[in-house]
């Protein structure tokens, strides 16, 4: 690789200390950068726009945590760039290097010493009030949680139109496998190696002692179906896709989630596996 974006969420590199550094490293071994800037949506969200990063660029340099890589996961999917995570943040699970292992980091990059490795990501509908609608597809997952001043909320989840589980409790996670070591984890779901074809759904804080995560495949549809609470509200849950777009769901109203039509390219160092990095992101060593 020789043709770079660097994309940097400037409230982890306010100084934009480690931006510049990347790009005198690359630059002065022939690579060629463009440095992306920051659009804004409503309520401040930052995003990049794809249209204008040059045609011939190689790989997308994401500098944040997550959030920032999940972000331009959304901006880049369409242009099909190679995402590139460099992480600013605390667990990074997305981020492929940390700031102390930069140089080594970017010569593989420009010695071809990396792999890239196509991540499934979910198709997202929303039924809601009689019309459907699309939310952005999710590369890590789609949370359905209670909303207002509902205390739980009930939830019926259904594999290729078959009531599966139905459960009172916080919500329900749908999780790709990359998806699987972030919000699904840290509700007691399992762990499932990227390469898997497959979706998590794990229920979030359940009122029940049976209710637990599924794997089911890729080729699977998922619905979550709201049921009305015990507590009168208008609405009743609000579906958020990698925690950032969202829609507001009443009881009745149900969520369909499939395996998406398109892929988002993640590079990863040679040398590294997926259990080397598991395995120091949560113990540390």
């Amino acid at each position: 690789m020789e043709r770079f974006c660097i994309i940097t969420n400037r409230e982890k590199d306010g100084s934009m200390e480690v931006t510049n550094r990347i790009a005198a490293f690359l630059e002065n071994r022939g690579g060629k950068i463009y440095l992306a800037g920051e659009e804004y949506r409503g309520g401040g969200a930052r995003y990049t726009r794809a249209e204008d990063i040059p045609e011939d660029t190689q790989c997308a340099l994401v500098l944040g945590g997550d959030g920032t890589i999940l972000q331009a996961a959304h901006d880049l999917a369409a242009r099909q760039i190679p995402i590139f995570g460099i992480n600013l943040g605390t667990l990074g699970f997305l981020a492929e290097t940390e700031v102390a292992e930069l140089d080594a980091a970017l010569s593989k990059l420009l010695s071809g010493e990396y792999t890239v490795k196509e991540q499934m990501m979910l198709a997202v509908t929303v039924h809601a009030e009689g019309r459907r609608s699309a939310l952005p597809d999710a590369l890590n997952d789609l949370v359905v949680t209670r909303s207002g001043f509902s205390r739980v909320i009930g939830a019926g989840v259904y594999i290729n139109g078959e009531l599966v589980s139905d459960f009172r409790g916080d919500g329900v996670i749908v999780a790709t496998p990359t998806g699987s070591t972030g919000y699904s984890l840290s509700a007691g779901g399992p762990i499932v190696a990227p390469a898997a074809g497959a979706m998590v759904i794990t229920p979030v804080c359940p009122h029940s002692l049976n209710a637990r995560s599924i794997v089911v495949s890729d080729l699977d549809e998922v619905t979550i179906k709201v049921r009305q609470s015990k507590k009168t509200q208008e609405e009743e849950a609000i579906a958020t896709v990698d925690g950032g777009a969202s829609a507001k769901l009443r009881a009745g109203d149900y969520i369909k989630v499939r395996r998406a039509g398109c892929m988002v390219k993640l590079v990863r160092l040679s040398g590294r596996s997926f259990y080397q990095v598991l395995r120091a992101k949560l113990n540390g060593v």
